[in-house]
């Protein structure tokens, strides 16, 4: 079975040129479309909606970049081992516990200037993040960006958290 980068006939790497993604998947949704087999058997139809199903999941996973990184470790043999493995270098778990304090202290305060701080650095971490682990993958070293997609897993956790932060102070 073709993987996702084989699907849309692009090289297996985490550098993505994303306007060739989304003309890829359009090539692919449109021999796979409903349209095209109102005629044709059921088995033929099942067979379309399989194919496309296959490629809105594979569009879905490359399109983001986290995924992507996911993606890309689990096809090298990889297993992130996102349950059991939760060790974290000394210094992220020490970054992770000042951001919850700084959380905290902004919930309580209702100090919006403070969250949107918060968000700054936690966008700017997830961007340097993605870069190094981006790198990781690309020089093959997949066990090293294994660690870092732990991390951006993480940070996407807390990020949500930040979210529901805002909604909070602005309802």
């Amino acid at each position: 079975m073709q993987n996702h980068f084989e699907l849309f006939h692009l090289p297996q790497r985490f550098a993505l040129d994303a306007k060739a993604l989304d003309a890829a998947y359009r090539d692919v949704q449109g021999q796979v479309h409903p349209d095209r087999f109102v005629n044709a058997t059921d088995a033929e139809k099942r067979v379309a909606m399989q194919w496309a199903t296959r490629a809105n999941e594979a569009y879905q996973t490359l399109k983001h970049p986290q995924k992507r990184a996911q993606y890309l470790c689990e096809q090298n043999g990889v297993d992130l081992q996102t349950e059991s493995n939760t060790a974290m270098p000394m210094a992220f778990l020490m970054q992770q516990m000042e951001w919850r304090e700084e959380l905290g202290e902004a919930r309580a305060g209702r100090d919006m200037a403070a969250l949107e701080a918060l968000d700054a650095q936690l966008k700017a971490e997830r961007k340097a993040r993605l870069a190094t682990v981006g790198a990781q993958l690309d020089g093959g070293d997949f066990a090293a960006a294994a660690q870092g997609v732990r991390a951006l897993m993480f940070l996407e956790k807390f990020g949500e958290e930040v979210r529901f932060a805002f909604e909070a102070i602005e309802a």
